[in-house]
């Protein structure tokens, strides 16, 4: 085993335990909570360790990053999330290879994401990016809607072709009345994810938690985690 597998091997051992202990501790079942790892800044030779480690869900938020690393490692069993925020000029490359884009925040990204997802004959998964620090505009800093707008979204993902609605994604916010209340913030979008299921039951993904707060994500009934420092490690110069 060569130095970097071992170290990704460790680390992961380390990250499956806090999330085991998080599900005991909420009394719930190892296998409802998934683990995304995110890969960005990071090559695809650790893509492929991760994939030999067992890792089926991997996270990329820039597509020029992307992109290259995911058709390098296109013979593996991954599914590719996409969880920055996008541009629509990025969506057709995006569809090429993202079997879910976490951060549908607008309508205009939904169409032309329903466009490119016709043209080349696939299924898009969908979650919608909750921004719980939105402002009067309703938008938040790193993006997602604010929670007035989830409900119309959802509507507008919902019949949209090409496109699958399948729930909701959150980043604990730095700012507003969630600031440093993690748990709370999960909770709240937990909520929100009762809501969005009374119309549309099988949108049943709560995707929340990274290295830092994956437990209180796992406590508040979060079903995928986004995890990338823990695993991967910092790299020098990201701080």
């Amino acid at each position: 085993m060569t130095d970097r597998k071992a170290q990704l091997a460790r680390n992961l051992a380390q990250v499956e335990e806090r999330i085991t202990a998080a599900c005991v501790a909420a009394g719930r079942k190892r296998e409802e909570v998934t683990l995304i790892v995110v890969t960005k800044t990071y090559p695809a030779s650790d893509v492929r360790i991760l994939s030999e480690l067992g890792v089926r869900h991997v996270a990329e938020n820039r597509d020029q990053d992307a992109a290259p690393k995911a058709a390098e490692c296109s013979n593996l069993p991954l599914t590719w999330h996409f969880v920055g925020q996008l541009q629509t000029n990025k969506v057709r490359s995006v569809v090429g290879y993202a079997g879910i884009v976490q951060s549908i925040d607008r309508s205009r990204l939904v169409t032309a994401l329903s466009k490119e997802a016709v043209r080349a004959g696939r299924e898009v998964g969908c979650l919608i990016q909750v921004a719980l620090d939105a402002d009067e505009s309703g938008r938040g800093v790193r993006g997602g809607v604010g929670p007035d707008g989830v409900e119309e979204l959802g509507e507008l993902v919902a019949k949209a072709p090409g496109l699958r609605l399948d729930g909701l994604m959150t980043v604990a916010p730095l700012t507003g009345p969630y600031a440093g209340r993690e748990q709370a913030a999960f909770e709240r979008l937990m909520d929100l994810s009762t809501d969005l299921r009374r119309a549309h039951p099988a949108a049943n993904m709560v995707s929340a938690g990274m290295s830092s707060d994956l437990e209180q994500a796992v406590a508040a009934g979060a079903t995928h985690v986004r995890v990338g420092t823990a695993v991967l490690g910092v790299r020098p110069g990201l701080g």
